[in-house]
């Protein structure tokens, strides 16, 4: 007979789930803040939590006009069926429905209003209590559907706020409020550090298959986020202990591994058949220790790899949910299969293991803000639990928003996550389109209006209004914001790349050096030819002069000689340098004759010398200057 899940196998469950439990479990509710704008006597700020479903706006902000219906007020009907919608009309503000809490489902709340056209839902708590997160139903056949197709934000308000808000909008006040999640996620750094627990059971329904969903299609992002060294990712994996008096059980012995210490569900829900417990939590062992290995060989994107070829190639559908396929795919990643195996160590062993171990640590110590994890799957980015629809843009949404403004790597910008401020009017900021050169930057918060370094050369300026290129090259970027102008072949600047910032006309020019520069006429302005015999033309920029008769103009001189005199000028440079030239030839055959009469008298005297001490046969006579008498 197969034994399913009975009311036993439940109650020994919870008592598990009971007696392996903190006692002081810490749960915290992840919250966004919501401002009344009017009516003026409930304005404020207030808290409120933010919705396990759906996909929160993180890293931005929501306006919107609140309205409460007046019939299906709890929302469990759809709007529908009372012919009630919440469209905005063009150019109004996005419709927040306020609901009641009570009678039926968040989720299905949301779901019901997202329908009639709502952008947001509100739902106020119907008992004076601590804000709590709405989660999702257990799954089934039909929740799955519409709990996956919420696309709206949500969020639970307190009792006595949601009465404000009420009773406002029954006298008529138009109630306007802003959601802001730019806070939800601290963004301290360039650098974001998230982590998902997860699970290798793949056969434990609808949340399951999102969880492999997820995976799969997050793993090129992820995996982009690492290798620029803009996240740190780490996974991790929930276990549960098996109470010491249990310990020796059927239901313990297929469930958990090292004597009961980590035991996971059965995933099958079924001890008779299928799989253990025991094998998820033996393949999650697995899934970590390839992370740590990875992570030793600085490439911890590889576990991204693991996790959604195993899930791929070793389905427990197809029985292969099993050491032989894990190894194969641990082998084709090129991972040592014996570090692994050493890290994850004897699973029949009486003892502490120390990697689920240090995994059951982090799962029940809350860090900082974050509480204690206790459903699966859990994202938490910078040490906060992430709220909302585990999908790829929303969950990236949340990553983003966890990076210090202007520090997001270009995924982050990505159209499908945010929206490009600076396309439109270059989100109110200076541009200069001749250079195509702006000051907006684009962030995942917003834009900001920051003068830009370009080329190596940074403007400075309110980032509005103004930008001026500045220091050293200035002038290289859109000729430093001067005039300028070429006419005939010459060309003329007001740029001064003297690391200052001022536009100066050139000589023979007038003006502000930035928008114009006049010639001068310096031929009117008497500021060259002013010699008698010149005649003065004005030219672009210059000036040109010319002499009567048979001068010569000489610039430098500002004076017109003849061309005979110029003619005699040159003859006797001629002559000056033909006979600076022969002297020269001369001076070097006079020494050269001189190195030779010394060359000879230096090797009679060397002959002489050694005729002394050995007289050569050939030579009969030697003379001896050194003999010679003297005057």
């Amino acid at each position: 007979m197969k034994l399913r899940r009975s009311s036993f196998c439940v109650c020994l469950g919870f008592l598990v789930l009971f007696l392996s439990a903190p006692s002081m479990a810490k749960f915290v509710v992840e919250k966004n803040s919501l401002t009344v704008t009017s009516p003026d006597n409930i304005k404020g700020t207030h808290d409120s939590a933010i919705g396990n479903f759906g996909i929160p706006q993180y890293g931005g902000s929501m306006a919107g006009n609140v309205v409460y219906p007046k019939d299906n007020k709890k929302g469990c009907k759809e709007f529908d069926e009372s012919g009630i919608s919440f469209k905005s009309k063009p150019g109004a503000l996005p419709t927040i429905v306020l609901l009641d809490r009570g009678n039926c489902f968040f989720a299905l709340k949301v779901w019901n209003a997202q329908k009639a056209g709502a952008s947001a839902v509100l739902v106020a708590d119907d008992i004076e209590e601590k804000l709590i997160t709405m989660d999702t139903p257990e799954e089934d056949g039909s929740s799955a559907k519409y709990i996956e197709n919420i696309t709206i934000p949500s969020a639970l308000i307190e009792k006595s706020f949601g009465g404000k808000l009420k009773d406002a909008i029954s006298n008529g006040d138009m109630v306007n409020v802003n959601l802001d999640w730019r806070e939800a996620v601290p963004h301290p750094d360039d650098r974001v550090e998230y982590e998902l627990w997860t699970n290798s059971n793949d056969e434990c329904g609808v949340k399951c298959d999102m969880l492999m969903e997820f995976v799969k299609d997050f793993k090129g992002a992820a995996q982009i986020l690492e290798k620029g060294g803009y996240s740190q990712f780490t996974p991790h994996y929930i276990t549960w202990y098996c109470p010491q008096a249990f310990t020796l059980s059927k239901q313990c012995k297929s469930q958990c591994i090292n004597h009961g210490r980590y035991c996971a569900p059965d995933p099958e829900q079924d001890f008779s058949t299928g799989y253990d417990g025991k094998d998820v939590v033996i393949e999650n062992l697995r899934q970590l220790c390839v992370f740590k290995v990875a992570n030793e060989t600085k490439k911890p994107w590889v576990w991204w790899d693991y996790v959604t070829d195993f899930q791929i190639r070793c389905p427990m559908k197809e029985k292969k949910y099993n050491k032989k396929c894990a190894d194969a795919v641990i082998e084709s990643l090129g991972l040592d299969l014996k570090k692994i195996e050493r890290c994850m160590g004897d699973p029949n062993s009486d003892s502490e293991n120390p990697v689920l171990k240090e995994e059951q640590d982090a799962q029940v110590v809350g860090k900082g803000s974050r509480g204690d994890v206790t459903i699966l799957p859990t994202l938490v980015v910078n040490n906060r639990q992430y709220r909302g629809k585990l999908e790829k843009g929303a969950v990236m949404k949340a990553i983003c928003a966890g990076f210090e403004e202007t520090t997001e790597p270009a995924i982050c910008l990505s159209s499908d996550v945010e929206t490009n401020e600076c396309l439109e009017n270059n989100g109110g900021c200076w541009q200069d389109k001749s250079a195509n050169i702006t000051a907006c930057k684009d962030t995942f918060r917003g834009r900001v209006c920051e003068c830009p370094l370009v080329d190596g050369v940074q403007f400075k300026g309110d980032g509005y209004t103004t930008c001026a290129a500045s220091g050293p090259g200035r002038c290289k970027i859109n000729n430093g914001g001067c005039w300028h102008e070429a006419r005939n072949g010459h060309a003329y600047s007001a740029c001064l790349d003297d690391g200052g910032v001022k536009c100066k006309c050139p000589a023979g020019f007038k003006g502000d050096g930035v928008k114009n520069c006049e010639d001068i006429d310096e031929c009117r302005e008497k500021k060259g030819c002013q010699c008698p015999e010149c005649s003065c033309k004005n030219t672009w920029g210059s000036y040109e002069c010319t002499c009567s008769g048979d001068l010569l103009y000489i610039r430098d001189h500002d004076t017109c000689i003849s061309k005979t005199a110029r003619q005699e000028g040159r003859s006797a440079w001629t002559a000056f340098w033909v006979i600076l030239v022969g002297l020269v030839m001369a001076a070097a055959g006079a020494y050269l004759l001189y190195k030779y009469r010394i060359r000879s008298y230096m090797d009679s005297e060397i002959r002489a010398i050694m005729a002394q001490y050995m007289p050569l046969d050939s030579q009969s006579e030697v003379v001896n200057h050194a003999n010679d008498e003297r005057a």
